[in-house]
């Protein structure tokens, strides 16, 4: 299955004070073609009746990502994270999702990179997830808050030596010198974490994520996707679908 579009702007369109590029035309066109032709859920997808759903989303999100898993999807807790700065500017990132339950979907960083600075000054986020195996998606919104150093640091020792060195370099989204610099401070925090795997990393912080509404999104080869929609309202998980 292709997406094509309905009509194709003639060159003639273009406003009279465009600029000119026509050096890179052909490679410009090229990469429209490679667009237009990737195929899109080209497998059989499996169905999802929302009469069926859980009350609450979190049982729902669990056996998703467990199916995606099982569909073959590589790192099926990988997610993006988007933050907005104090003026609301937003950004957005890949990360790993560590846990899920009652309390919230979690995740991790430093608190001096930028998506701990940001969640600083506006602690609101969201999260998506993408499962093409499946042709699925669940994205995520809430307020955050984060965890308090004991439990913080537990999340990191329950993590990888790779983890622990990764977090050990330190500096997320300072301005870097040369890569001589980071494989000097990446040996060096590999040779401690493997001598000190409980050691210490006081910036590294657990946020979790409060769901106040959940989506969950199954793609349809004729584009019939089924959207199912939580809202917390009133103490309590309210269901709505939503047009694709």
């Amino acid at each position: 299955m292709t997406d094509h579009p309905a009509h194709q702007d003639s060159p003639d369109a273009a406003p009279a004070d465009a600029p000119a590029h026509h050096s890179d035309d052909a490679e410009s066109q090229a990469f429209r073609e490679l667009l237009r032709g990737l195929r899109v859920w080209d497998v059989e997808l499996p169905s999802f009746d929302p009469a069926t759903a859980p009350a609450e989303p979190l049982p729902l999100f669990r056996q998703w990502l467990r199916e995606a898993a099982e569909a073959g999807v590589p790192e099926p807790h990988t997610m993006t994270l988007a933050t907005a700065d104090a003026a609301g500017v937003p950004s957005v990132r890949t990360l790993m999702l560590h846990d899920a339950d009652e309390r919230g979907w979690h995740f991790a960083s430093h608190r001096g990179s930028r998506k701990g600075r940001e969640l600083a000054e506006r602690p609101r986020a969201a999260l998506g997830f993408y499962w093409p195996a499946v042709g699925r998606q669940v994205r995520v919104h809430g307020p955050v808050t984060a965890a308090g150093p004991e439990e913080s640091a537990a999340d990191l020792h329950r993590r990888s030596t790779g983890a622990l060195a990764a977090a050990l370099v330190g500096r997320q989204s300072e301005v870097l010198g040369s890569a001589q610099e980071l494989a000097r401070a990446s040996e060096a925090a590999w040779e401690r974490a493997r001598r000190e795997p409980e050691a210490p990393v006081p910036s590294w912080t657990l946020y979790v994520l409060h769901p106040e509404e959940v989506e969950f999104f199954q793609g349809d080869a004729q584009r019939r996707h089924v959207r199912l929609n939580y809202r917390y309202e009133n103490g309590r998980w309210a269901q709505e679908l939503l047009w694709p």
